[in-house]
């Protein structure tokens, strides 16, 4: 269902846009690049927060790491990533799927600044097998996510 409504977000608002498919899983950094061939850094990680009683997502690079002292700063309290149930009853996708298309519920979408460093992100598409390529700014522009720098680029890590 989550591949399908996600589909059906790129046929109506970027039909230009194609969904992805890999045999292998794409359920964590490591495993999306090595999927799709590109480095860590440009696999488009969405995190799933609750910050007080709003729950919002954000896109960063995937060898970023949030810094919880920037999202307390910009949005007023203590973050605490969504658990595994309710990801996917939140967003109706399922984790190492999730991504800011397709939603179940709409929710505010934030793109961290660490996207920037790339012309070509590789975000998932609503499945552990999914994922398209896209530019940072496209991203921005389809979801109405505002820019925000709430995250530590890191180098990819040299153990998996």
């Amino acid at each position: 269902m989550s591949l399908a409504s996600v589909r059906a977000f790129f046929a109506e608002k970027a039909p230009d846009i194609a969904v992805i498919e890999s045999e292998m899983s794409s359920a964590t950094v490591a495993l999306a690049a090595e999927a799709y061939g590109v480095e860590p850094a440009r696999i488009a990680k969405t995190l799933s927060l609750r910050v007080g009683d709003r729950v919002v997502l954000i896109v960063a690079a995937g060898t970023s790491r949030m810094d919880n002292k920037k999202v307390k700063a910009l949005f007023g309290g203590k973050p605490k990533m969504l658990g595994l149930d309710e990801v996917a009853d939140i967003t109706g996708h399922e984790v190492g799927g999730v991504c800011p298309f397709g939603l179940k519920t709409p929710l505010p979408v934030y793109c961290d600044v660490s996207l920037k460093a790339f012309d070509i992100v590789v975000p998932a598409a609503g499945s552990t097998h999914s994922a398209v390529k896209i530019t940072p700014q496209r991203i921005a522009q389809l979801t109405g996510a505002e820019w925000v720098d709430v995250c530590e680029l890191r180098p990819a890590e040299a153990s998996a």
